[in-house]
């Protein structure tokens, strides 16, 4: 049962450092975009706002800690864990900000992309649509690669159970009672047909 829940660090190597920098990429960009005149309203770097927090910084921060998971976890509950989390706030990246109204008039709730038509549409994948969709197919295919045994696991679980077994063997030993010697049977004289303490004649 051990063996089945543990999984290797490098089966969720490199989708873990793709979310963690994705991650980081969803936290930052609102905050220092505005630099490059990469952003929403306000057009202001390091302002925060609701709007950017919910819709940006959350699924930034569980993208983070989720990528964090995967990379760093050997048990596969874990690690599918830290997966569906970076899936979900994908997800909200991707459709956070049409949700938005069901809890806030003030609408857009990420403010509105500033530029041209071309730069609105890149801000529009950078920053919510596409930056979603790209972390829900990386967070899959970890979910993908995390819920598969593979041959290499069962490879390391049968090098584990055999070096395990020299010391359950070795416990055994020293455990174990003594056995019992096995009966002899010594003819201590010959046998005799006459009754013991009776006297011969001479």
């Amino acid at each position: 049962m051990a063996g089945i829940l543990k999984v290797s660090r490098s089966r969720g190597a490199l989708s873990g450092v793709l979310l963690v920098l994705l991650g980081i990429w969803g936290g930052l960009v609102p905050l220092v975009g505005p630099y490059v005149h990469y952003a929403y309203t306000p057009d202001h770097p390091w302002k925060m706002t609701s709007g950017r927090l919910w819709l940006e910084i959350l699924p930034a921060a569980g993208t983070l800690l989720g990528g964090l998971v995967v990379l760093s976890s050997r048990l596969r509950p874990m690690a599918l864990l830290g997966a569906s989390l970076a899936a979900a706030s994908g997800a909200w990246f991707a459709v956070g900000s049409a949700l938005a109204p069901i809890w806030t008039n003030q609408l857009p709730m990420q403010g509105t992309p500033i530029g041209g038509q071309v730069a609105r549409v890149m801000e529009q994948i950078g920053f919510f649509t596409g930056l979603g969709v790209v972390i829900v197919c990386i967070a899959s295919v970890a979910l993908g690669r995390l819920s598969l045994r593979s041959v290499r696991d069962a490879a390391v679980r049968v090098a584990d159970t055999e070096a395990a077994a020299p010391e359950e063997e070795t416990a055994t030993r020293r455990w174990s009672l003594p056995s019992s010697p096995s009966l002899r049977k010594v003819a201590s004289s010959p046998t005799s047909d006459e009754p013991v303490g009776s006297v011969t004649g001479s």
